[in-house]
């Protein structure tokens, strides 16, 4: 988890991305907030640079110019994490960057770079009103996703409350791991919840994601419970291997269920994109051989996922 002493007393939260025109994350036109720091490790996660806690360097190496024509980053690299690679660009050592951000900042292609910025309540609203007129005719505003957003929740919390006092809408998007507390304080200034539930099999759960899936639930059962009026998505990404089953499927729209129901219940079938950022951060993909689920499963797991009771919220 994020240093929260740390992060209070600077009011400040760890993000890596500000997305502009968001269109599908919450109500209208959004602007979609990034926070790092993730307490799990899905397999298939499109936003690896969202897990650690910390900034982190990210080489894009189709972009170096290469050593013949640039060496600006070997100048600076204190921590000897940069040398030269077979095919005359650079390479980094992982085990030895300190994420210090001096190669970034004098890299003129923009090959490495930093993922990873603290910015203050302020900084992210202000980068957000820019779009104001947007939001006023579409009915969007602001949305807050990672990462797990709940990792930063006193950030969460102060930024939704900022937002909400300018009359932009707010979403967070969560897996729900996460302390009751944490939720519980965030939900009060969110207008919607788009929360993910991804396996029902505690098991597969663990072995795919590297967590137990317990609290996720039990935050959910809470959630429905204590706050019915707040509109709740839940999503499901459909992963091959994973849950792609009928089986699986039908367990999650029974926890659903079994929970009060929910506003909506979506299913998003796999994606690779977020592959060439796990090379970017120097590591493996695990997801490499997978395949996106044909037309023919989506519509027979959608058939059953239609069977979560809706809940009229009034949006």
């Amino acid at each position: 988890m994020i240093d929260e002493t740390r992060q209070s007393e600077q009011e400040r939260g760890l993000v890596f991305n500000i997305q502009k025109f968001s269109l599908h994350d919450g109500s209208g036109i959004r602007t979609l907030v990034f926070l790092k720091g993730c307490p799990l490790a899905c397999q298939w996660c499109s936003n690896p640079e969202g897990q650690d806690v910390s900034a982190e360097l990210i080489y894009t190496r189709a972009q170096c110019i290469g050593l013949s024509e640039c060496d600006a980053c070997l100048g600076v690299c204190h921590a000897g994490a940069i040398c030269g690679g077979g095919d005359g660009k650079v390479d980094i050592d992982r085990r030895a960057c300190d994420a210090c951000g001096n190669c970034a900042a004098v890299c003129p292609s923009k090959a490495l770079e930093m993922s990873g910025e603290f910015m203050s309540v302020d900084d992210v609203i202000r980068e957000t009103e820019e779009d104001e007129t947007f939001y006023a005719r579409s009915g969007g505003g602001l949305s807050v996703s990672g990462g797990e957003p709940l990792a930063q929740a006193r950030f969460v919390k102060r930024l939704l409350a900022a937002a909400r006092s300018r009359g932009l809408n707010t979403a967070i998007e969560t897996s729900g791991l996460c302390s009751w507390k944490s939720l519980e304080e965030v939900v009060p200034h969110t207008d919607q919840i788009f929360y993910d539930i991804k396996c029902a099999d505690p098991e597969r759960h663990l072995r795919t994601t590297g967590v137990s899936n317990q609290r996720i639930v039990e935050n959910f059962t809470r959630l429905r419970h204590d706050f019915p009026a707040v509109p709740v998505v839940v999503r499901t990404p459909v992963i091959p291997g994973v849950n792609d089953s009928e089986h699986e499927i039908q367990a999650i729209v029974d926890i659903v269920n079994e929970a009060g129901g929910a506003s909506a219940y979506e299913l998003l079938p796999y994606h690779g994109f977020g592959e060439p950022k796990y090379r970017k951060l120097g590591l493996a993909y695990p997801l490499e051989h997978a395949r996106p689920p044909s037309e023919a499963v989506m519509a027979a797991l959608t058939k059953i996922a239609a069977q979560v009771v809706l809940e009229s919220t009034g949006v």
